[in-house]
C-alpha cells in the first residue's frame, strides 16, 4: 500500500506503508516527549476488592479483585489485564491511561 500526498509546490510524493507507519510513530513519540510525565492519579477503594482510578480529574477505570487476581479495566470498561498484585494492576492501568487519554494530561502537582 502507498500514500500519495501533494505539497504546496504541487509535487506528488508517494510513501510506502512502512514509511507512513514510521512517521506516525515518530510524531507520537514527539508528542509524548512534550507532555508532562503524568496526570495526577488517585485511587479510592469503593468496596472490598474494588479500587477506582481518578486520572487528571476524570474516571480512569478500576481494579477489581477476582479469585485472588487483580483485573484492571480502563475508562471504557475494557479489561486491560489480569495481575498477581494490586500494585502491578494499578501500575499497568496508569501506563495505559497515560497513553490513551493524552488530552487530560496535566502537570503533576
Amino acid at each position: 500500500m502507498s500514500t500519495t500526498a501533494s505539497t504546496k509546490t504541487q509535487r506528488e510524493v508517494t510513501l510506502d506503508t512502512d514509511t507512513v507507519d514510521t512517521i506516525a510513530v515518530l510524531e507520537a513519540e514527539m508528542e509524548s516527549a512534550a507532555r508532562p510525565a503524568r496526570a495526577k492519579l488517585t485511587w479510592t477503594q469503593e468496596d472490598a476488592g474494588e479500587w477506582i482510578a481518578n486520572y487528571g480529574g476524570y474516571f480512569g477505570g478500576s481494579v477489581d479483585k477476582r479469585d485472588g487476581r487483580y483485573v484492571a479495566s480502563d475508562t471504557f470498561g475494557l479489561v486491560v489485564g489480569e495481575f498477581a498484585s494490586l500494585e502491578d494492576a494499578q501500575s499497568h492501568l496508569a501506563d495505559q491511561l497515560h497513553m490513551m487519554l493524552p488530552p487530560v494530561i496535566r502537570p503533576v502537582v
